[in-house]
């Protein structure tokens, strides 16, 4: 890990949407936590689905139905994104966000006349609290916008997030290929963690080609080695909020403990220059 105190930034990401971004960012940062890391989770989709996912939860483990005065949105506006940090269990934290998200591409084109200004605009922000976490990690939408943008600059690392189909594929390798451009034009400094295979049909043949394809395209190496297998419970976890209740809770847990810790182990590989 770094020695510098400050959170690592991470950004979940791919240019397909229903790729399993927000479920993989949100599990696997109640992960970590488990494991005694303590992160913050931003979430900068307006559909604000991450959000939605986590005030359930803390709403399972308190039994307090949970709401919040102000979104991501208005922390922004008022440079003060302290206030707006909500806990939803030991280590785990979150930056709410909500459909009035979709205005901050408007609010920086007020604030800001220099593109690179509007970039930069979120890692200023962040910085306020990165001596706070051990980890912050940023749910994006599946588009090309400022909002993605905003958040690659504030980040230290990217994991690609593939669903193994097709289009997902396709998604993930403009995605790779635009994170260079973001370097070139705003001197961003970002490296990929690692491409994380998500599969939609455990076993089936599609799936496992789409995995020979993605190892051809980015290299056997730069794909995690575990791969997130379709389990039915983490479509329950979007209704109950994230539980531990039972064997099949249990399970989903054991199997992001393991990825969790394959995301340090990989992340400590890039910190020390040492190719896995």
């Amino acid at each position: 890990m770094k020695n510098d105190n400050k959170a690592t930034v991470v950004t979940f990401g791919n240019f397909k949407g229903g790729t399993g971004k927000t479920t993989n960012s949100t599990m696997i940062a109640y992960a970590l936590s488990d494991l005694g890391y303590k992160v913050l989770l931003s979430d900068q989709d307006p559909q604000a689905n991450a959000t939605s996912l986590y005030l359930k939860t803390k709403s399972e483990i308190s039994g307090e139905i949970v709401s919040f005065k102000k979104t991501l949105m208005s922390a922004i506006q008022e440079e003060n994104l302290e206030e707006i940090i909500t806990e939803v269990k030991e280590n785990l934290y979150l930056l709410p966000s909500f459909s009035d998200f979709a205005l901050y591409p408007r609010f920086l084109e007020k604030k800001f006349p220099n593109e690179v200004d509007r970039v930069q605009y979120f890692s200023k922000l962040l910085g306020s609290v990165k001596n706070d976490f051990d980890f912050i990690f940023i749910d994006v939408p599946p588009t090309s916008s400022i909002i993605t943008d905003s958040a690659l600059y504030a980040s230290d690392f990217v994991v690609v997030v593939l669903q193994t189909q097709e289009r997902s594929l396709q998604g993930a390798e403009v995605f790779t290929q635009y994170l260079q451009g973001l370097i070139d034009d705003y001197g961003a400094n970002l490296d990929i963690i690692g491409i994380l295979p998500v599969l939609l049909k455990n076993g089936a043949a599609v799936d496992l080609a789409t995995l020979e394809n993605a190892k051809e395209i980015f290299g056997e190496e730069n794909l995690f080695d575990i791969v997130v297998k379709n389990m039915e419970r983490l479509k329950r976890f979007d209704i109950t909020g994230i539980t531990d209740n039972d064997m099949h809770d249990r399970r989903v847990h054991n199997s992001y403990k393991a990825i969790a810790e394959e995301f340090i182990e990989r992340l400590n590989a890039e910190l020390e220059g040492v190719k896995r």
